[in-house]
């Protein structure tokens, strides 16, 4: 993705700096795995911190506290580059919410290590990047950018920009008042009721992640070829059979939370063939998903 000299999104808040002073039997790929595996299989984010807790050999205070490192040229260079791919997601979005005579308010990027506190209460890197409502703010641990290249093996930089393209699309559901809805609806169904209107909303992120792309290769040029192969690799490298039958060695169909990889595929696909607004997740059957 060419990104050379485009400017850097001043939305941003850098956390790195903080520590909650835990320490992990396991290392932070592992915790990230865990937190994957409990998020299909689904649970909530109360769900992981939980069963990340029982990982734990040893827990100390949860007290934050700075913490003053140098970061590496290549931890910059990755924070240059999602501060790059927000201020995209924000001028595709402006002009796209502009066309449907509606305004975009863009979210905030927090970068952090290890464990963080949202508006939707403490979360730690196992539950992988994350967007809360509540502040609308998107949350990143960096060290997700390398589990996706090594353990789950979905290179690229464009893959690394469909993730941040795909909590942005949550923040536009929210805009659009699609997300208070379908998490009203999931608070008066069961759980495998639920897990379905989860289903749609993810696999709707997924869209709008592909209509950014549309919108961001007409306006600047910058795929390169490629580029979509990557982001299609990743999503379906996170699928949920993927993952279940990967870890587990079978799958729960009920549990599914974010889509199976043909599903997720298709909807990035199809968002950044037809940038088309009016097409959503929550007017398909189940089949048609």
């Amino acid at each position: 993705m060419k990104l050379d000299g485009r400017r850097e999104s001043d939305n941003f808040e850098d956390r790195r700096g903080m520590s909650s002073g835990t320490k992990a039997g396991m290392g932070i790929g592992g915790i990230i795995l865990v937190g994957i595996i409990t998020l299909l299989m689904g649970g909530n984010i109360s769900d992981v911190i939980s069963n990340v807790g029982q990982q734990m050999v040893q827990v100390q205070e949860a007290t934050p506290e700075a913490v003053e490192r140098e970061f590496t040229e290549e931890e910059q260079e990755q924070a240059k580059f999602c501060r790059q791919v927000l201020a995209s997601t924000e001028d595709v979005w402006t002009a796209v919410f502009q066309k449907m005579g509606r305004t975009y308010e863009p979210p905030t990027l927090v970068l952090f290590t290890n464990s963080v506190q949202s508006a939707c209460g403490g979360a730690t890197a196992a539950v992988g990047p994350f967007y809360c409502s509540g502040d609308q703010k998107l949350y990143i641990d960096l060290s997700f950018f390398t589990q996706m290249e090594k353990q789950l093996g979905a290179p690229g930089d464009f893959a690394r920009a469909y993730v941040i393209a795909h909590e942005v699309g949550h923040h536009v559901e929210n805009l659009l008042g699609i997300l208070g809805k379908a998490h009203s609806q999931m608070s008066q169904v069961d759980k495998t009721n639920a897990n379905k209107i989860s289903v749609r909303l993810e696999l709707l992120a997924d869209y709008y992640s592909g209509v950014w792309a549309h919108y961001e290769d007409e306006a600047f040029g910058s795929l390169e070829n490629g580029d979509i192969e990557e982001a299609v690799k990743c999503a379906h490298q996170i699928g949920d059979n993927y993952l279940q039958k990967t870890q587990q060695g079978y799958v729960v169909p009920e549990s599914f939370t974010h889509g199976t990889s043909e599903q997720r595929m298709k909807w990035l696909s199809l968002g950044y063939q037809t940038g088309n607004m009016n097409t959503t997740t929550f007017d398909k059957s189940d089949a048609e998903l």
